[in-house]
């Protein structure tokens, strides 16, 4: 083999044994972009872990609540749906247990007053609290305008309570003088004489409490 025949060999072997290390050098790194950005658009696409949703107590707290709620009927008008579209005494005439107070209300001439009322409460006497009131005494009451217009416009603030308000209250009334409240959680009087036995009712324009005895104005 001639001289100049070696020394080409020799050359390329050398060029070969450069150029080796570099090309996998080069191949090692394309890999590794390669496989890192795959990570990458698997991390990106992957959807976020979810997280667990944390009770809201304030909702919670925005629900009826009391021993006689259990008496409202679950579905129609009269049920705690149905009375939150309507105004408060149109939504009164649909629960049975208040048909008394819807009575007097109509006598004393004040169902266009308390629907067409913005953002009241009401404190609302069942049946059963004006079954307490000697028969001849409630005929009489019922009988004078006044007087019933009187005792009705002391169940209502001029604004919608919520049972934290309740907590320890003291709230100007339609009648124009005052009534308190007092208690927390879920058990609440108003002037420490009468208990609200279905609370934080919503109609369309009042916040409701049924309560079992009927309030009088000092």
């Amino acid at each position: 083999m001639s001289n100049t025949l070696r020394f080409r060999r020799t050359a390329l072997a050398v060029a070969a044994a450069a150029v080796l290390p570099f090309s996998l050098a080069a191949c090692s790194d394309s890999g590794s972009d390669s496989a890192s950005g795959s990570a990458a658009d698997k991390s990106s696409d992957a959807p976020a872990a979810s997280q667990p949703a944390t009770p809201d107590a304030s909702m919670a707290m925005d629900k009826p609540f009391g021993s006689a709620c259990s008496g409202v009927p679950a579905d129609g008008a009269g049920s705690f749906d149905g009375m939150a579209k309507d105004p408060v005494a149109t939504a009164a005439s649909n629960n049975p247990a208040l048909s008394t107070l819807v009575t007097a209300v109509k006598q004393a001439g004040l169902v266009d007053t308390l629907n067409n009322a913005k953002d009241i409460t009401v404190f609302a006497p069942t049946n059963d609290a004006f079954a307490k009131i000697p028969k001849a005494d409630l005929d009489k009451v019922l009988a004078d305008k006044a007087m019933l217009t009187k005792i009705l416009t002391y169940h209502v603030v001029g604004q919608k309570l919520t049972p934290k308000q309740l907590e320890n209250g003291s709230f100007d009334t339609l009648e124009k003088t005052k009534l308190t409240t007092s208690g927390s959680g879920e058990a609440y009087k108003v002037n420490d004489t009468s208990n609200v036995v279905c609370g934080n009712v919503k109609t369309a324009n009042a916040n409701v409490y049924i309560v079992d005895t009927v309030l009088m104005p000092k």
